[in-house]
């Protein structure tokens, strides 16, 4: 390929006066004006927005970067396809030596590896590397760690061939980033993001559960239990919400600073209340609350040390993580495995972490493909907002029965965050400004945003779920309320505050619920409550459909039942009672009860009329004969949309034949013309 003629300009202006351009005077937003942007152009980028995108779908976004201490807070430019991160560039002045200066390229490799990219450039014109991003950031690593090329600018006329067939957005569309990537693919050093991170936080929960049970000597399993996650939770969220500029950023990291760590912690998280109004940081009494306030927290003894050590250890340089751009079904991703195991306590109050008894026995925990969950929302959620305005989409309801860490509930959210944003962009935008609580503003960029309050006000008109793990439970809160801040900065938090007397985020506990989404209330019917012990009323987590939800039962339902719901034989359960109940309750509770054939029925049941259920599952209820029961009630209770049939494994290690099966709550009028439209999905299929 011949080498356009503006590069070689380029080339010879830089050569020309590159004494000048070394001196340390010429800066970064210079270098990037006049030499990066017209390179990245001649790639075939749109860097100027020419085509007037969106700003979720612009080709390429402009960073600027923000010093604090010695940590840059933004990579100069991301490149996207499709609005999905492909790679980044971090730019330098060109008196910095990016060959051997190890500072940069650990700052350009903390940020790609934290977004889950395999590959990012780091460039100040004059030289040119290009980083393996897979491979785990550590503070003390050379320049030339994980560098797959280094360049000279004037290598670029001999190699623009080979910078153009991997990094110009005609060879990405093409396959050739990724082909590269695939030749580059080293096994030593490579390293997950989200694996890293759950290695991290279980370091954490090792830490702090010893230290916890043995300074509080009172604590029950389950409360050690639950001081060890809302702690971890805590500082996870107030650090995430650091490197988004929300919060002032070392915050935490001065309580490493003197004695009585804890105690200074909790300070912090008391003020955090004041300004979020989260469940997280709920430590008083308050009208309207659906929770009652932690009152076990304020009262722990715990010691400074592993306090700083975690504190240390999330910061940088000592932290590879940088939390601004870690995708958000990261977070989700950690956390489900996080929550297969559980703390327990010997007879001599030492903490034991091991896995949960149901995990052991499947095996694992398997976390749902995000292309699995983007395919479900589309095509319920999806499917129910079309044709419809804001007043109408106030109404839908959306649940998930076992949300787990939320991943089903989060990708929902944003899916009605989008098309909110979308329709006030796109129907006169000045007429949601004027109102009374604005539903969108512009920002300094010209971008047009949701406000925190109609962010707030969607998820709490739209988004349920319930789990039968309180710890699951208060992740998918954790989960969605750092997506309502998304986007959101210090000052449009204290005007909000200012205008409406409104904290930054809503109380979660009327729409994220803890319970047994099978076993009702009436479990306890005819029964005398002196076979039932305080653990085992609290093992079984009885839910009552029509009490927790009793607006949206009155009026036939929810209008999406969305998830993965958990694949568990019943005798894993060991409650005889309970499979009784079960049996009695629900027509698919036949011969080896699975779970996730009562979760279909029961979704079905619980979603108004039309409604849509999306399911992730095995596929063993096409098939086996103990199964015909479900069969028939879809059958004859449903309109079937579609089932997909998956052939290949779609969860890592797992020997489980999946399907994806959707249908309406309509009543069939003839079984025989209720046909379902059936796809089958090989390796690499694209939904």
């Amino acid at each position: 390929m011949e080498v356009p003629e503006i590069i070689l300009e380029l080339i010879n202006r830089f050569d020309y006066n590159k004494d000048a351009y070394n001196s340390g005077e010429y800066n970064e937003a210079q270098l990037r004006q006049e030499f990066l942007n017209p390179l990245f152009k001649e790639l075939g980028w749109d860097v100027y927005n020419e085509k007037g995108y969106a700003e979720r779908y612009k080709e390429v976004i402009h960073e600027d970067s923000i010093r604090i201490g010695s940590a840059t807070k933004a990579p100069d430019y991301c490149f996207r396809v499709g609005g999905a991160r492909k790679f980044f560039v971090e730019a330098k002045k060109p008196s910095i030596d990016i060959k051997k200066d190890p500072s940069p390229a650990y700052q350009l490799r903390r940020y790609a590896w934290s977004a889950k990219l395999p590959l990012s450039i780091l460039t100040d014109f004059e030289e040119f590397a290009v980083y393996d991003t897979r491979v785990r950031p550590h503070k003390n690593d050379k320049s030339s760690n994980s560098r797959l090329m280094y360049l000279s600018y004037k290598d670029y006329p001999n190699k623009w061939d080979q910078i153009s067939s991997i990094f110009s957005r005609e060879s990405i569309l093409k396959g050739s980033f990724d082909k590269y990537v695939e030749s580059k693919k080293k096994k030593r050093g490579t390293a997950e993001v989200d694996d890293e991170f759950l290695k991290e936080i279980e370091r954490w929960r090792d830490l702090l559960a010893r230290n916890i049970a043995i300074r509080n000597k009172n604590l029950s399993t389950r409360e050690l239990n639950y001081a060890v996650q809302r702690t971890i939770d805590r500082i996870i969220f107030l650090r995430i919400c650091e490197d988004r500029g929300i919060e002032d950023y070392g915050k935490l990291m001065a309580l490493r600073n003197g004695e009585n760590v804890y105690k200074r912690m909790l300070t912090i998280f008391q003020r955090a209340d004041e300004r979020y109004n989260s469940g997280l940081f709920h430590f008083h009494e308050e009208k309207d609350r659906a929770d009652a306030p932690d009152e076990l927290t304020p009262e722990l003894e715990i010691d400074d040390k592993p306090l700083k050590q975690i504190i240390k250890n999330v910061y940088y340089p000592d932290s590879p993580y940088e939390f601004s751009v870690l995708p958000s079904d990261i977070l989700g991703h950690v956390y489900e495995q996080f929550l297969g195991k559980v703390i327990r306590l010997t007879p001599s109050h030492r903490a034991r972490v091991e896995y949960k008894p149901e995990v052991r026995k499947s095996g694992g925990v398997y976390y749902t493909p995000e292309y699995i969950v983007d395919y479900i929302v589309k095509n319920t959620v999806g499917e129910l907002v079309k044709d419809k305005t804001p007043r109408g989409v106030t109404r839908l309801k959306i649940l998930d029965p076992a949300c787990g860490s939320g991943s089903f509930l989060i990708k929902a959210y944003q899916y009605l965050l989008t098309w909110h944003l979308d329709y006030y962009t796109e129907n006169n935008p000045e007429k949601w400004i004027k109102r009374r609580k604005p539903r969108i503003y512009q920002a300094s960029n010209g971008e047009w945003k949701l406000t925190t309050t109609e962010r707030k006000r969607i998820l709490l008109n739209n988004i349920y779920g319930v789990d039968i793990d309180s710890q699951a439970v208060e992740v998918t809160k954790l989960s969605l309320l750092l997506k309502v801040l998304e986007d959101q900065t210090s000052e449009t938090i204290m005007t909000q505050r200012k205008l409406f007397h409104e904290r930054a985020l809503p109380d979660l506990g009327k729409n994220i619920k803890c319970g047994n989404s099978l076993i009702g209330s009436d479990f306890y019917y005819d029964k005398s409550m002196d076979l039932f012990d305080e653990e085992k009323i609290y093992r079984i987590n009885a839910f009552d459909w029509e009490k927790e939800f009793p607006y949206i039962m009155k009026r036939g339902g929810f209008h999406a039942v969305i998830g993965n719901p958990p694949y568990i034989l019943f005798e894993s359960m060991n409650s005889k009672q309970s499979e009784i109940y079960l049996r009695n309750k629900f027509l698919s509770a036949t011969y080896q009860i699975d779970t996730y054939q009562i979760f279909i029925e029961n979704g079905v049941r619980i979603s108004a009329k039309n409604g849509l259920i999306g399911f992730i599952t095995p596929n063993t209820y096409l098939k086996n004969k103990f199964s015909y029961k479900l069969r028939e009630f879809l059958v004859t209770k449903t309109k079937l949309k579609e089932i997909i049939l998956f052939y290949y494994p779609v969860f890592k290690n797992a020997s489980v034949d999946n399907s994806i099966l959707i249908v309406k709550n309509s009543l069939s009028k003839n079984t025989e013309s209720n046909k379902v439209k059936i796809k089958k999905a090989y390796k690499g299929f694209d939904l």
